[in-house]
């Protein structure tokens, strides 16, 4: 499978905090964070961000004396076998407290052997999750997430992708045409997350952005009832906010 070049905004997030945190790593006893800054470079604008962020995550805790060390959450998913475990744990505990931040319910997909894979979601009474009356495996080209995991694909691998999931109208809201649906992925800017405006579902709306790094691809979205269409701008800004978190997880 061959994958746009473009990198998307989390995947620099993220490659920055690996930086942060290999330093870290390197004193047992705790860095400074001006020591940080010398050595990887970043910005103290920048830097200060990132440990807030890897704090929050709990892979970097604070010293007594104002430094840094390494984090409990970093322990848990560098132990060998425990580890698929530790970042099941990890993300689900991530997608429910965003769920509860961005008050809907939240999916992470990949796409993996030319399919969509809805991984891991958190949805609850007031945030009721997407109901499933297509296969979501037939539908990327009308969900926010199908989409934001073709955007990611390159021109054949979408092709390849539709060849056997044919663009079949859901809603009068649907693009079927395989042309103007390409021409919309590819003006999609990888910093803005996709929307689908009732195209899947009447009644339902959603966001995706990617989380994508290597050679995986893979997307963080949220769906929300119609009558909170007017939040969808709102809430789509915080995921794309908490797309590098759930990212760095999955790179540790």
């Amino acid at each position: 499978m061959a994958l746009r070049p473009e990198p998307t905004a989390p995947f620099h997030s993220v490659q920055y905090a690996l930086r942060v945190l290999e330093t870290v790593a390197k004193y047992t006893g705790g860095v400074s964070e001006a020591q940080l800054a010398r050595e990887t470079g970043l910005p103290t604008g920048q830097l200060a961000h990132l440990l807030l962020m890897l704090r929050r995550e709990e892979y970097v805790e604070r010293t007594g004396d104002g430094g840094y060390v390494t984090g409990e959450s970093l322990v848990l998913l560098g132990t060998g076998g425990d580890r698929k475990k530790a970042l099941e744990r990890k993300l689900q505990r991530s997608l429910t407290a965003l769920r509860d931040r961005v008050g809907a319910a939240v999916y992470l997909s990949s796409y993996v052997d030319g399919e969509i894979r809805i991984t891991q979601y958190a949805d609850g009474p007031r945030t009721p999750k997407v109901h499933e009356w297509v296969d979501f495996r037939s539908a990327a080209h009308a969900m926010a997430l199908g989409k934001c995991l073709l955007t990611q694909l390159d021109l054949d691998d979408r092709r390849d992708h539709l060849s056997r999931h044919r663009t079949a109208r859901l809603t009068s809201k649907t693009i079927t045409n395989e042309k103007v649906l390409f021409s919309k992925l590819d003006a999609q800017p990888v910093s803005v997350p996709v929307l689908d405006l009732q195209e899947y579902a009447v009644g339902t709306v959603c966001a995706a952005v990617p989380i994508t790094a290597g050679r995986s691809v893979g997307s963080l979205a949220l769906s929300l009832p119609v009558q909170h269409a007017h939040r969808l701008r709102q809430a789509a800004d915080t995921l794309n906010r908490h797309a590098a978190p759930m990212l760095l997880s999955m790179a540790l």
